[in-house]
């Protein structure tokens, strides 16, 4: 189950003291700058990738729906390419080949990656490496 919270949600507990009111709980040190400054890790196209084998794949009529078994994330994939993709990344040496054989120019590049990203980053599809044998 995917939700997005911004920091002024009424679901934020951060600032239950109230605006302005000191509160005696320890608040661990947090510097915004060096967050901002450490960008995420890129998507690393050399490197093979699998989907998670505690992922399943609905396919649906807009594309396909990922569910994942340890973490209960159900992910949307609204477009077939990535679906295909995704299916086949075991059968690649590395992202970049998989991309390739689906026919992803140098001008749609940009947002299948940052679709495998998200991916990896949801733990959806995994470094071939880490997955069990």
């Amino acid at each position: 189950m995917t939700t997005a919270v911004s920091a002024t949600s009424p679901g934020d507990r951060s600032t239950v003291a109230g605006e302005g009111v000191a509160s005696d709980r320890a608040t661990p040190a947090f510097d915004t700058a060096d967050a901002l400054a450490k960008p995420e890790p890129a998507f690393d196209l050399a490197a093979a990738w699998v989907l998670n084998p505690k992922v399943a794949v609905r396919p649906e009529p807009f594309g396909a729906l990922l569910y994942h078994f340890g973490t209960r994330k159900l992910s949307f994939l609204k477009n077939r390419t990535v679906v295909g993709i995704v299916e086949t990344l075991h059968e690649f040496p590395d992202a970049q080949s998989a991309l390739a054989a689906a026919g992803i120019d140098d001008a749609s590049r940009p947002l299948y990656i940052q679709a495998l990203q998200a991916l990896a980053d949801s733990g959806m599809i995994i470094p071939a490496q880490e997955a069990p044998q």
